[in-house]
């Protein structure tokens, strides 16, 4: 197997580690997280402009035919700048619904708004009390006319508060269903909030919210294996992520120890230090293929193998950046934790990203039964 990015991918790569060079600085995307938005309307505007909207779709509907490795180099990429975009709600999570299950019109209607950047999405899935349980759903959606009304309440929406439509999911009597549903509807209403890491989320109550027929996303009550399948996308963008945020961190962290001062020489002098510095590098190049390895997989048609890929790189990347996590911030020593160095932040991020979509023993768990079943 070639794992070598192509031309275009590593144009696409260097074109997107400029942009973060220069125009994603740390005090900038700081002053992003306390903003109304948390993010920068511009820039996404640039990632369209980039065509990594675009990415994931294919071209009869303005997208660029990509995979999952090219999201991967992606990701990688904005991990390294701290990017606050919902890009991971709104292309991989939601696109990719659209993309692997709506209708024609559906696909016209919306795959080109978000590669234009003219549309967010946001993913109203988990409840409170589940966990991480995908089929833990209580919110119903009941037959009205010819459409559907919506009850129910959804917890920590990533994306919510800056999304334009929301998809749900919702029970209707034969199964989990899924439908598009405007963010400003009747009957809809938000409490948003920041997270740990800057970003933005929001708890979704729905009463008596009406949708059309048109806004069934695929068949009535099969919706199951659909969300299962957007997660396990949205799991391999997250590992990718993480890794971009671990080299970052094993960079600044080695320029630190180069350069901060102990009885008259540099503290990476010290072999204690240079061991635990070689710990993160070795921890970050084994998450790099993990990484890899889900990327290639959940493209699978085979669920299973998707699943078993991609609950193993979430388990063991989750563990790797929280290894290098703690040793970036403790070889910074009490200056690490502090919020004007971006050490800080890369750590609250990769938390976030271990806890998002389920978190290391969840996977654990996963892949445990995945063998078991095979």
């Amino acid at each position: 197997m070639d794992f070598n990015y192509t031309e275009e991918q590593l144009a696409l790569q260097d074109t997107l580690r400029r942009f973060i060079a220069k125009d994603y600085a740390f005090e900038h995307r700081r002053a992003l997280a306390k903003s109304a938005d948390g993010f920068d309307r511009e820039a996404w505007k640039t990632f369209a402009d980039f065509g990594i909207l675009a990415l994931p779709f294919h071209e009869d509907f303005g997208g660029m035919n990509g995979n999952a490795v090219d999201t991967m180099l992606v990701m990688e990429m904005l991990g390294r700048g701290l990017a606050l975009e919902p890009y991971v709600s709104t292309v991989v999570l939601c696109g990719g619904l659209i993309r692997d299950a709506g209708s024609a019109a559906q696909k016209e209607a919306l795959l080109p708004a978000i590669a234009a950047g003219e549309l967010m999405l946001a993913l109203a899935h988990y409840e409170s009390g589940g966990r991480y349980a995908v089929d833990h759903v209580a919110t119903t959606a009941k037959p009205a006319g010819s459409g559907w009304t919506l009850d129910g309440a959804k917890a920590v929406v990533l994306g919510a508060p800056s999304a334009d439509t929301l998809i749900v999911s919702a029970r209707d009597g034969k199964g989990l269903s899924l439908f598009l549903v405007d963010a400003k509807a009747p009957g809809l209403t938000l409490r948003a909030y920041p997270t740990q890491d800057g970003a933005r989320a929001a708890d979704v109550k729905l009463s008596g919210v009406e949708v059309g027929a048109a806004a069934l996303i695929g068949s009535a009550g099969a919706a199951l294996p659909l969300v299962e399948r957007a997660l396990d996308y949205a799991n391999a963008a997250l590992c990718a992520e993480a890794v971009g945020i671990m080299s970052a961190l094993n960079e600044v962290t080695l320029e630190y120890l180069k350069t901060r001062k102990q009885f008259g020489v540099p503290i990476g002098k010290f072999q204690a230090l240079q061991h635990r510095m070689a710990d993160m590098v070795i921890a970050t190049e084994q998450a790099r293929s993990m990484a890899t390895l889900a990327a290639v997989r959940v493209d699978s048609a085979d669920a299973a193998e998707r699943s078993r890929a991609v609950a193993a790189a979430k388990a063991y990347v989750t563990q790797s950046a929280r290894l290098v996590g703690q040793q970036a911030v403790q070889l910074h020593g009490g200056m690490g934790v502090v919020d004007e160095l971006n050490v800080a932040h890369y750590f609250k991020r990769l938390t976030m990203i271990g806890l998002s979509f389920g978190d290391a023993d969840y996977h654990l768990g996963r892949f445990s039964d995945t063998l078991l079943a095979a």
